[in-house]
């Protein structure tokens, strides 16, 4: 039915693309306007009210990242933690999320497009994007649920490609153990015709034994202005990721110990991704509305193995979506500002998980998790939401900002193998197989996600802002239907968050500011007990205070920071480790980290900037009692342009050689572990602007 339905809206949509326009009055596109992320439109509307940090063309031209993390974590509220290669874990408010109720914690888009269908999100869903060669990248600190739906529950990460159009650009990198990269953007304006190609190839040996990681990425984009003014803004995406994945090491500051941290305990593990986008973005007046429609199509394919897990078994993961965002934006008479749409996603789904050798370890363990086949099922996800905004004056400095969603998520689960704790042949384990399979079943998820917002406008330089607002996700297909031990049926429902904020901003001249204070209470907490069952029965609180600023010192010099101070805590009884943690902090959420930045440009063709990151103490256990030191880590940057075609630059990483971990934790099984930092790292490069 839902297929039907998005043909016919996809239908729909291109009619009215070619139809007459109806008014040639309607409210002109404001390019200045650089936010997409909270009302997914590229220009036209002021912002909501919303916590919305944007990495710009210019600032990201100077990072040059070859991985998300070295943006992001310049950000208020924002923590990016890379384990190998492209692999990260993300924390925004939040702890560093692993396991389960990590996975759809985020949402991550392109072009507003999520990279992965709710239900199919993975941890490291960061490197589905085509961010080297963004125009920005835009972040939502908190609940962006009331636009985006389910998986935004603690916020959201929109990377935004350049618009089609005139463009030729080649950038060529040179970095230690084998690194090399090369970016291109190649585009021709027709008039009423542009388009751009975006390319992006990535060549890495690895600072770990057998840690290399070979990434390729384009995209294609085009934009079209048909006669009646009706636009169009489109393309597609592919990447392709190989990776050989490096472990963790063990062992109380084994990350400090220069022979072990570069060892590779799990040389054998790997990771390959394809994936792949296409859509169009179709905008046309229509009388007093601005209508907003996309649709788009998503493949997801993915192979990896568990390294992690006794027995290394081999997950095979894959999905493909149809989707159709459609939102209509006015301005109404009383000078209200209202925005209304729905969005549809349909996707099927599959997981496989094979073991293909026998497990070693324990007498327990090889007769409790068997070789063979894992798990084999199929998954229908069908997700339909309809979102409203209103907007209005309410004069004295006073503004106002409602906002609704109501989505419904429906799962038709199919299991291909014998239902039950066996092994793939219907043969029970001596100790009871691990692994478990439901039978076939259907499930469904209806959320509703309200939001406020305040803004008064205290002088010309000064706002403050209140946010009230209710993020939510719904369950993942993998904590609903891959169960452990004696689980047969997971009966989970929404994780919830219900969040409060008071933000203060300022901007002068030659200085900026913003400090945001929020708390956050989280229900429905999925996680993992001791019995290796999915549980709704975690309840978290989370609050802190964010501080950004930015401050021209002299013509030639500023600085800008983030600070940020955090307690999140456990909320409920939970016996683990033999004590309640009810009250401790969560483990892996440092209470300060932050960002602090020199830049100095001496003369016009030379910019130089000192970064330094800090990562505050944090428990790496629930009980509390293992704690992680934290560390400072120095980058260093440097931009020559030669002249208006040629720039020459230099970024150094970690430039003071530190010896960090970028995530620790404890288990009683492997004590301490780590994932150590990369060493001191130099990259240089060239890039050529031909036109």
């Amino acid at each position: 039915m839902i297929r039907n339905l998005l043909v016919t809206s996809i239908a729909a949509a291109t009619a009215l693309a070619a139809a007459p326009a109806l008014s040639q009055n309607g409210q002109q596109a404001i390019e200045e306007i650089q936010v997409t992320s909270t009302l997914r439109k590229s220009a036209g509307l002021a912002d909501v009210n919303a916590a919305v940090s944007v990495i710009g063309e210019q600032e990201l031209d100077l990072i040059k990242h070859t991985h998300l993390q070295e943006a992001l974590n310049r950000l208020p509220g924002v923590s990016i933690h890379r384990n190998n290669g492209q692999e990260s874990l993300v924390a925004i408010r939040s702890p560093i999320l692993t396991g389960a109720g990590a996975c759809g914690s985020f949402l991550v888009a392109e072009n507003s497009i999520p990279v992965r269908s709710s239900g199919f999100c993975n941890v490291n869903e960061m490197f589905d994007t085509h961010s080297e060669n963004a125009s920005r990248v835009e972040v939502i600190r908190g609940p962006g649920s009331a636009f985006w739906g389910s998986n935004a529950v603690h916020g959201l990460i929109n990377v935004v490609l350049p618009k089609a159009g005139d463009a030729g650009e080649v950038m060529l990198e040179q970095g230690p153990r084998g690194s090399q990269r090369l970016r291109g953007s190649f585009g021709q304006d027709y008039g009423n015709f542009k388009q751009l190609l975006l390319v992006n190839g990535t060549s890495e040996n690895g600072y770990r034994d057998d840690s290399g990681v070979d990434q390729q990425k384009v995209s294609w984009l085009y934009n079209y202005t048909m006669e009646n003014g009706a636009n169009l803004d489109g393309g597609f995406t592919m990447i392709n990721l190989n990776q050989e994945t490096a472990g963790y090491v063990r062992g109380t500051d084994a990350y400090k110990d220069n022979a072990l941290r570069d060892t590779n305990p799990n040389p054998e593990a790997f990771r390959d991704s394809v994936n792949g986008r296409a859509w169009t973005t179709i905008t046309q007046q229509v009388e007093d509305w601005e209508v907003v429609m996309t649709p788009y199509l998503r493949d997801v394919n993915m192979t990896f193995m568990q390294h992690f897990l006794p027995g290394q078994p081999i997950e095979d993961t894959e999905h493909s979506s149809i989707g159709f965002q459609f939102a209509a934006y006015r301005e109404l008479d009383s000078g209200a500002n209202l925005a209304l749409g729905f969005d549809i996603d349909d996707t099927n789904g599959s997981l496989k998980q094979f073991q293909p050798n026998p497990t070693s370890g324990s007498f327990f363990l090889r007769n409790h998790i068997p070789q063979g086949q894992h798990y084999d099922f199929d998954v229908s996800i069908r997700q339909l939401a309809g979102f409203i905004n209103y907007e209005q004056d309410l004069g004295n400095g006073w503004d106002m900002s409602l906002g609704l969603r109501l989505e419904s998520m429906k799962y038709d689960y199919d299991n291909n193998m014998i239902d039950g704790r066996t092994n793939d042949s219907g043969v029970a384990c001596r100790f009871g197989c691990r692994y478990s399979r439901p039978a076939d079943r259907d499930d469904s998820f209806t959320n509703v996600s309200p939001k406020l917002g305040l803004n008064y406008a205290l002088n010309d330089n000064h706002d403050l802002q209140i946010r009230v607002q209710r993020g939510f996700r719904a369950p993942q297909a993998t904590e609903l239907y891959r169960l452990q031990n004696s689980q047969t049926v997971a009966s989970l429902d929404s994780v919830e968050l219900d969040s409060y904020e008071v933000a203060v901003k300022g901007a002068g001249e030659n200085w900026n500011y913003t400090a945001s204070w929020y708390f956050m209470d989280k229900e429905n907490e999925i996680f993992t007990n001791s019995a290796r069952e999915n549980l709704n029965d975690s309840h978290t609180s989370h609050r802190g205070i964010e501080l950004a600023m930015g401050l021209d010192i002299t013509d030639t010099l500023s600085v800008q920071g983030v600070f940020n101070l955090a307690k999140h805590t456990y909320e409920n009884s939970q016996i683990s480790g033999g004590v309640d943690i009810n009250g401790n902090d969560v483990d892996t959420a440092p209470n300060t980290f932050g960002n602090l930045r020199l830049q100095w440009r001496p003369i016009s063709s030379v910019t130089t900037e000192l970064e330094l990151v800090n990562m505050g103490e944090y428990y790496t256990n629930p009980e509390n009692t293992k704690s992680y030191e934290g560390h400072d880590v120095l980058n260093w940057r440097t931009q020559f342009q030669y002249n208006d075609d040629l720039t020459f630059y230099l970024n150094v990483l970690n430039a003071t050689n530190e010896e960090y971990a970028e995530r620790a934790d404890w288990t009683t099984f492997n004590g301490d572990r780590y994932f150590p930092g990369e060493p001191a790292r130099a990259f240089f490069g060239v890039t050529w602007k031909y036109k």
